[in-house]
């Protein structure tokens, strides 16, 4: 599929050794749900905050599961991720070629700065990336954030809320062993990290951006509890904005924005 990632640090090689051995086909990794239970449900809480004349970075894309969706609403989206062997995949599941995908370290301000000299001012789709950093990466991956958004664009990040980790901490505390695609994602050395509620909008402000919308929503998985339910995961989201660019067109989401639809 792709060579190997270039990258050489922990994190990256613990998640180029996930995606080589991640089993191919829809849903096969823990948070790999189909758009409508992902992206489709986020772009009521962000579309009426992005221009759409600008591209679109899914970062941390993965598979590119929702940035082919993605794809499908704006005329330029770039999936980056960390791991070769993701971008691989990538590439392959994308038949059509609706997206474009790129092995990038989103930590590297070089690499940042020249994607934004690429793109000019882009908006960033951030779907439970930052917990799974160690701080340093989070302050660094949010400061070059900052430089890729510019004046114009604008960040929707999802991330797990802090009552995720009673969630988690159940699962993988069961009797009888975690679900086999968590499983799968912890063996690689791979856990969801410890972070306060307060923690992103903090990042973001340190960075001169400013929250222009919120919310809560349940972030859903693709694995199932015992009485056939979907494991759902508690997560926070938001829109923000830098704060010295201008408001841009806001519409506030709908009473059943965000909400999962019934099974």
């Amino acid at each position: 599929m792709s060579a190997a990632s270039p990258f050489t640090s922990p994190s990256a090689q613990a998640w180029e050794g996930f995606w080589r051995a991640a089993p191919t086909g829809a849903g096969e990794v823990f948070w790999d749900a189909d758009p409508a239970l992902a992206v489709q449900l986020h772009l009521p809480l962000f579309e009426g905050h992005f221009d759409p004349g600008l591209p679109v970075v899914d970062l941390g894309c993965g598979n590119g599961t929702q940035t082919r969706h993605l794809a499908g609403r704006y005329a330029r989206v770039v999936g980056i991720d960390l791991a070769g062997a993701a971008i691989g995949r990538a590439r392959a599941e994308d038949v059509h070629g609706t997206a474009e995908f790129r092995c990038l370290d989103a930590t590297d301000p070089d690499a940042m700065r020249a994607l934004h000299a690429e793109l000019g001012d882009a908006h960033l789709y951030l779907r439970g990336v930052l917990h799974q950093c160690a701080p340093g990466d989070r302050a660094r991956i949010v400061a070059n954030i900052a430089v890729l958004l510019g004046t114009r664009g604008r960040v929707f990040a999802v991330e797990p809320a802090a009552s995720a980790k009673d969630v988690l901490r159940s699962l993988a505390q069961s009797p009888t062993g975690p679900p086999a695609k968590l499983r799968a994602v912890l063996s690689h050395g791979i856990s969801p990290g410890d972070m306060a509620d307060t923690a992103v909008p903090g990042l973001l402000a340190a960075q001169g951006l400013r929250v222009v919308a919120s919310g809560r929503l349940p972030l859903a998985t693709t694995e199932y509890r015992p009485d056939g339910s979907r494991i759902e995961i508690p997560t926070n989201w938001l829109v923000a904005a830098a704060a010295g660019g201008s408001a841009g067109p806001v519409r506030r989401p709908g009473p059943g924005a965000g909400r999962l639809p019934s099974r």
